[in-house]
């Protein structure tokens, strides 16, 4: 007899009678996609300026990311918000990232709608949409969605991706990982990476396995199940981080320098078609540095940064084409509506000079020159967090100004490919339409035939905000349905309205014009100054590069331009306009647990991410650890916090306890017992003193005293000249093991402690001392 279903919350059609005999089956139906439906595949890269990808003029190879847009569109009019965590909202739900509450990257959150890095439930995402029709939704990559503070095992949860219409998750939860060492969650858990690199691990091949797993669990189950697949590549976000190989293959091709790339690139565009045949390159941005006025060994050395970025986003594209060759030979490309966006314009998180370990940034302690040189060859590796220099940043945006962060089009308009071979007749054809990332998810659903939700796990659904391109996608000279878009971004303002684009920099055009770096306050006084005189206009339909302000001989359009920005700005909650880092980054903040002075660990828990980790950096605390040590004895690590990049360890090797203080990837500072730890039950304790104050301009920490104690009795001290000043980046702590690069060289990682090992107390009574400047750094440099 058939199966009788009717649609789940409708009137049961079978019979209920005394008993079976007498009765008539009925079933809820299942969700079931039409058959034929399409797969939607969302390709996130992170901070890939427009003049990076091959098939955008650029002379690195792309030869994948190049066939999807010979098989399909390149867009050259795609706009973002010019920042990591903003954007993503934006590509997830179709609304704007302040009406999604993410005004800027959650560590920058303050106690307004537009701002507070929460977003609302009424906010749906296209993952939640698309469950509701039958569809696998997988979330791989880079997530940096979840508010800081509940990126612990404590959670909550109800803001991870699970949570928010993905089946399955693998990936990061944060703004940035290394490449080598990825800080992995499985799902709802931490997980440990699958291999080491000297096993051959990297996180780019690993993201694309588990992309074509989760894929081929489902189908071999129901075959003609459509999946949305959205995939976060972390490149080309810093660390840039590739195997040697990789790298080795642009040898000399950036020698010339970064103006040489820009004038190269632009000319690459022309041919392509990708900007109009009269555009301008963009003027010399003051704060990049003539390339010829370099020293030959700052050449080199930022060569060398530049052929490992290249090596990265070619490696990349190696592997997004595995994920391609499997769909084919799975007959499930053609039908796979597939859209590639960047999140952002090119970082200059790296500073004017580049550095191979962002710790270093962060905590004021960059490496001289010969140091850098030093390490050459490793630039790329395991050991280093390496990051290009501005010049390679303006460079990566060819043919624009300015970069990330900043609302030119530098850092808010992004190449963009769309392919669909079975629904797209179009071939590699270019398209100008103006657009804007919140135009992705409405697009897909008037691609499908689907209507918004009207709610969504009995949440009430906030109408898109975007408006769907699909119109475009087969006929070029199709008019635009985006005709206004507004844009802020830590002050920095901008509005479009057909065909016209005016821009507010803050601080200012350039932060050598400007005279200070990013994150300056905004006053009333002040912004009432930059509306009378800070805003520029540009006729982006004439001027593509944003290179001729026409303010002054077009004041009427101008001021209506800022009027409607703050027409925009009301609608979408961007008020109050906040150009500050250091307040947002030193606002208190609701806290899922409340700080305290002490912390207990134990082994085998989840690894703990620094925001949530006991802050030691200058300030007295101890480490204490209750052991067992069998009569053979014990080695293996009682707690370590961060990488080879930075941290310390206390741990036990050869009999003895040690512990060391790895300050930035410079030098590291050590103390050991003299003689062996006998075996037995044993409270080991390390405790650091403080015997001078910070040097915080200068990136030295607290100088003090390390002293290490068996049983309460004194067996070891030393002296450390200066510790760490500020922060760990990667900076998570863990119990019983040292995941990841190991702090020292002293022993191979993960070194778990072989030992029984009950419990490990930090306890960090005194004050602590912060550095408010390297704090909003290292936030920024984590988008």
């Amino acid at each position: 007899m058939a199966i009788v279903e009717y649609p789940e919350g409708a009137a049961f059609p079978g019979v209920i009678g005394r008993t079976t005999d007498e009765s008539s089956e009925a079933w809820p139906a299942p969700v079931r996609a039409k058959k034929g439906t399409p797969n939607v595949l969302f390709v996130v890269l992170d901070d890939t300026g427009f003049g990076n990808l091959g098939c955008y003029g650029s002379p690195i190879e792309t030869p994948n990311f190049d066939a999807l847009a010979a098989d399909g569109l390149r867009f050259n009019n795609m706009h973002t918000t010019a920042l990591c965590s903003p954007s993503r909202a934006c590509v997830v739900t179709g609304r704007n990232h302040h009406s999604n509450g993410m005004a800027c990257i959650t560590e920058f959150a303050t106690g307004y709608p537009g701002y507070n890095g929460i977003m609302p439930f009424e906010n749906g995402m296209l993952s939640e949409m698309l469950l509701e029709h039958g569809y696998n939704t997988y979330m791989v990559g880079k997530w940096h969605l979840t508010p800081s503070n509940q990126e612990t095992a404590a959670g909550p949860y109800d803001r991870w991706p699970l949570a928010r219409g993905f089946e399955r998750f693998y990936g990061f939860l944060g703004g940035d990982t290394s490449q080598w060492y990825p800080d992995l969650v499985y799902d709802n858990h931490q997980v440990e990476p699958p291999a080491t690199p000297e096993e051959g691990y990297h996180l780019t091949p690993d993201l694309v396995d588990k992309s074509i797993e989760f894929i081929a669990d489902a189908r071999q189950i129901d075959p003609d199940k459509p999946f949305y697949l959205h995939l976060c590549f972390g490149a080309t976000h810093a660390p840039h981080h590739v195997p040697k190989e990789w790298a080795d293959k642009y040898a000399g091709k950036f020698d010339d320098g970064w103006q040489a790339y820009r004038e190269k690139t632009l000319a690459r565009q022309k041919e392509l078609g990708i900007v109009p045949a009269g555009t301008e390159l963009s003027r010399h941005d003051p704060d990049v540095p003539d390339w010829a006025s370099l020293p030959p060994e700052a050449r080199k050395l930022y060569s060398r940064m530049m052929e490992v970025f290249a090596g990265f986003l070619s490696h990349t594209d190696h592997h997004l084409g595995r994920l391609l060759d499997y769909l084919r030979a799975q007959g499930l490309l053609d039908n796979t509506i597939v859209m590639v966006v960047s999140d952002n314009g090119a970082s200059a998180e790296g500073g004017p000079t580049g550095t191979t370990n962002e710790a270093q940034f962060f905590n004021n302690a960059q490496e001289p020159l010969e140091e850098s040189l030093a390490v050459l060859d490793e630039i790329g590796g395991p050991k280093h967090f390496n990051h290009y220099p501005w010049g390679w940043t303006n460079a990566g945006n060819t043919p624009f100004r300015r970069w990330k962060r900043e609302t030119y089009r530098g850092g808010a308009c992004d190449p963009f490919i769309v392919a669909w071979p079975a629904g797209i007749k179009a071939k590699g054809e270019v398209r100008n339409q103006y657009a804007h990332i919140i135009d992705m998810v409405p697009t897909v659903l008037d691609l499908l035939g689907l209507e918004p939700l009207a709610a969504i796990r009995g949440v009430t659904q906030a109408p898109i905000q975007g408006v769907s391109f699909a119109h475009t996608l087969d006929d070029g000279a199709a008019e635009t349905r985006h005709h206004t878009q507004y844009f802020e971004m830590l002050g920095h303002r901008a509005i479009y309205h057909d065909g016209w684009r005016a821009v507010c920099p803050w601080p200012g055009p350039s932060f050598t014009e400007a005279g200070v770096g990013f994150g300056q306050p905004i006053s009333s006084e002040k912004l009432a100054e930059l509306d009378a005189h800070g805003w520029e206009l540009y006729h982006i339909d004439e001027d593509f590069a944003e290179n001729h302000n026409v303010a002054e001989e077009n004041r009427e359009k101008l001021i209506a331009l800022i009027a409607t920005w703050y027409v925009e700005a009301g609608k979408y909650d961007v008020m109050p306009v906040d150009g500050s880092g250091l307040a947002r980054v030193m606002g208190e903040k609701p806290l899922v647990a409340v700080p305290r002075e002490s912390y207990t660990y134990r082994v085998g828990t989840q690894s703990v991410p620094f925001f949530a980790a006991p802050r030691v950096q200058n300030r007295p605390h101890s480490i204490t650890a209750s052991v067992e040590i069998p009569e053979d004895g014990a080695e293996g690590v009682l707690l370590s916090q961060g990488c080879a990049a930075g941290g310390y360890s206390l741990y036990m090797k050869d009999g003895k306890l040690h512990y060391v203080h790895n300050w930035v990837g410079r030098a590291l500072y050590s103390v050991t017992t003299e003689t062996d730890v006998p075996a037995g039950k044993h409270e080991l304790r390390f405790e650091f003193e403080p015997t001078g104050e910070p040097d915080l301009p200068h990136g030295k920490g607290a100088p003090g005293r390390m002293q290490l104690y068996v049983d309460g009795a004194l067996v070891a001290n030393a002296e450390a000249p200066t510790t760490t000043p500020f922060m760990l980046n990667p900076g998570a702590l863990t119990c019983g093991a040292n995941p990841g690069s190991p702090v020292t060289p002293d022993y191979p990682s993960p070194f778990k402690f072989t030992g029984t090992l009950h419990e490990v107390t930090v306890d960090v009574s005194g004050d602590l001392i912060h550095d408010p400047e390297a704090e909003l750094r290292m936030h920024m440099a984590r988008q």
